[in-house]
């Protein structure tokens, strides 16, 4: 595979609403056994918050990076059913996602309210994972890279470059998510280069070559591998195909950095 800029692949796997203590177990367990060959590549995992404390636990020393679904923008408060910045980190997550499609979408988080939580991952000290991304009428009625800038110039505002070394970037077309339809490399490399130079023209050019841009929509072993192979591919956001831990490990190995 081929990252430009110097980056790391990146393989994160969102489990979503999937798993529950004695599954997740095994799932660590296998990766945990297999932690030496992943030399080069950032693995991640966003389980559901229930089971992060025993993952954290279990994954200890493995170099696997653990985060969060999602935040709240507040630090704490009257929030029922709400997960805060610092109860994440206390429970060994690195990372958070902001801004999933299914949170926009499903729980009505605007970009105003993407915008505050990505403020307060980065204030309390955890490393965001920024999802953007349009639905099927947006790019059938070509406005991909109008809803690509007013995403990013809304999340990105006020961020000074010292964001950028704390940022990965999740490029998920809505219409590719759990659809088992997939953009095409050349399409997701379209969007992934917009994103880029979005990111650019907020810290420069040399700061935006240094942040990952993965790709998210219906991520399987059999098509990741040539994803990577475009320059602004740096990974992938996986859904489904990191519920099994032989499907996850196979797009590590497909990731990782050959000699």
């Amino acid at each position: 595979m081929s990252t430009g800029g110097g980056r790391r692949p990146v393989v994160a796997g969102n489990w979503k609403m999937n798993h529950v203590s004695d599954t997740a177990l095994a799932f660590a367990q296998d990766l945990s056994a297999a932690s030496g060959f992943w030399g080069g590549v950032d693995v991640a995992l966003f389980p559901p918050a229930t089971l992060l404390m025993v993952l954290h636990r279990v994954l200890a020393g493995t170099g696997v990076r653990l985060g969060g679904q999602a935040c709240h923008q507040e630090a704490r408060g009257a929030f029922t059913g709400e997960v805060s910045v610092a109860m994440l980190r206390d429970a060994g997550c690195e990372h958070v996602l902001v801004g999933h499609s299914e949170r926009r979408a499903l729980f009505g988080e605007t970009d105003a309210v993407v915008r505050a939580k990505l403020g307060a991952a980065l204030v309390g000290g955890l490393n965001p994972v920024l999802c953007v991304g349009e639905t099927e009428q947006e790019r059938e009625g070509g406005r991909t890279e109008a809803v690509l800038e007013r995403q990013l110039a809304t999340a990105l505002d006020g961020l000074d470059a010292t964001a950028a070394s704390r940022l990965w970037v999740a490029y998920e077309p809505v219409w590719a998510i759990g659809t088992g339809r997939t953009a095409t490399p050349g399409m997701a490399q379209e969007a992934h280069a917009f994103t880029r130079s979005r990111l650019g023209h907020a810290w420069g050019a040399e700061t935006a070559e240094g942040v990952p841009i993965l790709y998210g929509g219906s991520v399987k072993p059999d098509n990741f591998g040539r994803l990577l192979e475009e320059r602004d591919i740096d990974g992938g956001l996986v859904g489904g195909a990191s519920l099994a831990a032989a499907d996850f490990l196979a797009l590590v190995e497909a990731a990782a950095p050959t000699v």
